[in-house]
């Protein structure tokens, strides 16, 4: 949020910030520009004696110099920009009490210019209200602005029907709007604490309700927000102490943050992510602390010491080694919302900002846009300023992850380019798998023995070098049924080979798993592992499978190139979606399409193509003769050694 003046804030933060003792909600009040959120809010801080003595008088004055009357909006309009031209164009935040407890009230722009500043607001609320004019109703700005509060995670809204006063009060064109706000917002599965006819000028429904209402039979404004459910308690949600810098202080080393969410205390054992490595706190440093405390919880600003002087940056984020700790992928799902003069599209790299890490990110697809006027869903190449969409982001290296809906504070994002916030978003893992589960773990007590047969030894007396050809592609593309022919033909012709697929490995090796990302995850590196010890033998290992995660190929690469590198061929099994579900030789798609599978790769969870494999087969477009010929001349070329009988 911008700064204010410090001229200012004596009119934006019209009473002091209450005692913490008290329960306190944040709130943010949003709508469509013009609906009159700003008078709303003045009105009730005047209505429950929460203006500072003289406030009154002063905004007469002001009133009064203009030439109108009373203006209640004032209060919060403290720019000369928004009192001259009757916008809200920053977030500003002031305090109210009732007997119930404390509030947080954020008045966020209702403009579509200052769409970043409502986003900002909104961030941070507990609840909102949504404010409505009674004679204007549902607009364009309405809807847009009750999505983003779907989309950022705030459940809790409220919903005041204003200027109830110049629809002279009327019972009918209330529960029209009343009717036409509920229907959307069904839609999108938010449903109001209340929808209140008000009058934020004259103070109608605002605190008690109103005699010009009689009608009316459901809450005052203020009896609703007091009903609403109080703040999430963040101390509860597991620990996440993200590293703002480390400073270096006598002989000791500090690693300085804020506790986003959690409890910390010291002897705790923590794990850095994405890195893995873990200390033990051995001391808290808060200042200006006489005596260091021996705990802090979510929303303190510390310093910690480590037992072990292991190396930690800004951006990781420190959690608890034997709690629930942030997931860790390259590549992750936003629901975002785009605020960049030109759109976002596909390819296009932004800079991520999560928490304090921030990486080079690609855009590697739009699944749809959404309109938030209809709620109808495209699945547009690119997201126009202020387009909402689902979208896939992918960076180079490991990012620490948390799903929004566990954790809030660390599951949104926003993206910047040259130096400008240009979207932002809320973090979402489905069908993604936690790379942190298939990382290797070094192991104790190990010794490499060594073979006293040598690969090329092995290669000779095959007649070609050991391989693993590991086949990529989605369900029906045929992965299999070429896979059994190349292993026949070869096989004839004297090759060491051996097929790999779900049939021979599921049965035993990976009895185990189940079909989630995690257990996929899981069942590719134990292929990996598997295929990678085939080629040390010296055989030709053909996998066929799915396996739709780059990072979980280049971890089989990986594994067979260990020894000796250009041991792992990458081979393309490409068939278009379509051709897929034509074939669908198992009744798979079907079944997907019918919600019978959950997480099924094409469907319901993604698949990655490879970016350079070593060979693509298109078996859309070739028979099992010609696409069988293909991969022998690759192998014949590539692994089959020139000394050796040709095949």
């Amino acid at each position: 949020m911008t700064a204010l003046p410090a001229s200012a804030l004596a009119l934006a933060e019209p009473a002091a910030a209450p005692a913490a003792s008290r329960e306190g909600l944040k709130i943010v009040v949003v709508g469509h520009v013009d609906h009159g959120k700003s008078t709303v809010i003045g009105r009730l801080l005047h209505d429950t004696g929460s203006l500072p003595e003289g406030k009154i008088e002063e905004l007469k004055a002001i009133s009064e110099r203009r030439g109108m009357p009373l203006e209640w909006s004032f209060v919060l309009d403290a720019f000369q920009a928004e009192r001259d031209q009757a916008i809200t164009i920053d977030t500003t935040r002031v305090w109210f009490k009732s007997a119930a407890r404390d509030y947080v009230v954020i008045d966020a722009p209702g403009h579509r210019e200052f769409l970043k500043n409502m986003v900002t607001g909104a961030a941070s609320a507990d609840a909102a209200v949504l404010v409505i004019d009674a004679l204007e109703g549902v607009r364009e700005q309405s809807k847009r602005h009750g999505y983003l509060l779907h989309l950022l995670g705030v459940r809790q809204v409220v919903v005041a029907v204003n200027k109830m006063d110049l629809a002279d009060f009327s019972r009918t064109r209330f529960e029209a709007v009343r009717a036409e706000i509920l229907a959307y917002l069904a839609e999108i599965g938010v449903t109001p604490a209340a929808v209140v006819p008000i009058s934020g000028r004259h103070g109608d429904n605002l605190v008690r309700r109103s005699g010009n209402t009689g009608w009316y039979q459901g809450p005052a404004l203020l009896d609703a927000l007091d009903g609403l459910a109080p703040a999430a308690e963040e101390s509860g949600r597991p620990l996440r102490f993200p590293v703002q810098a480390v400073y270096k202080f006598d002989e000791r080393r500090i690693v300085a943050g804020r506790i986003e969410s959690g409890v910390l205390r010291v002897g705790d054992r923590l794990t850095f992510s994405p890195s893995g490595k873990s200390a033990r706190v051995a001391s808290i440093e808060a200042w200006p602390d006489v005596f260091p405390p021996l705990q802090a919880a979510a929303g303190s600003s510390v310093g910690i010491t480590l037992d072990d002087h292991i190396f930690v940056e800004r951006g990781d984020i420190a959690s608890h080694a034997e709690g629930d700790l942030p997931k860790l992928s390259p590549v992750f799902r936003a629901s975002l919302f785009w605020l960049g003069d030109a759109p976002l599209t596909v390819g296009r790299s932004y800079r991520l900002r999560l928490a304090t890490a921030e990486a080079q990110v690609t855009v590697e697809a739009v699944e749809r846009v959404i309109d938030t006027d209809s709620l109808a869903h495209s699945e547009a190449g690119a997201v126009p300023r202020h387009g909402i969409a689902e979208v896939v982001l992918r960076a180079r290296d490991l990012l620490a992850l948390d799903e929004h809906a566990d954790n809030p504070a660390t599951g949104r994002f926003v993206l910047t380019e040259a130096g400008q916030i240009v979207g932002g978003g809320l973090v979402s893992l489905k069908g993604y798998p936690d790379q942190r589960r298939v990382q290797p773990k070094p192991a104790a007590n190990l010794f490499a023995v060594d073979h006293t047969l040598t690969p090329r030894a092995r290669a000779r007396r095959n007649g070609h070098e050991g391989a693993v050809l590991w086949f990529t592609g989605l369900s029906g593309a045929g992965k299999s049924t070429l896979a059994m022919e190349v292993e026949r033909r070869l096989f004839a012709r004297g090759l060491q080979i051996y097929v790999l697929d779900g049939d021979n490995v599921r049965r035993g090796l990976n009895a185990d798993l189940g079909f989630s990302p995690d257990a996929r995850a899981e069942n590719i590196r134990r292929i990996g592992e598997v295929a990678a010890l085939f080629a040390d033998a010296g055989m030709i290992a053909i996998t066929a499978f799915i396996s739709p995660y780059r990072s979980d190929r280049a971890r089989a690469r990986a594994a067979a190139e260990a020894q000796r590198p250009g041991t792992f061929h990458e081979i393309h099994i490409k068939a278009d979606l379509a051709v897929c579900e034509e074939r669908d030789p198992k009744g798979l798609y079907k079944r997907a399409r019918n919600g019978e599978i959950p997480d099924f790769t094409g469907i319901s969870a993604p698949y990655e193509p490879p970016e350079a494999p070593e060979l693509v087969v298109d078996t859309g477009a070739l028979g099992i003769d010609q696409a069988a010929e293909l991969v022998i001349d690759y192998i014949t070329r590539t692994i089959v050694l020139p000394e050796a009988v040709a095949i």
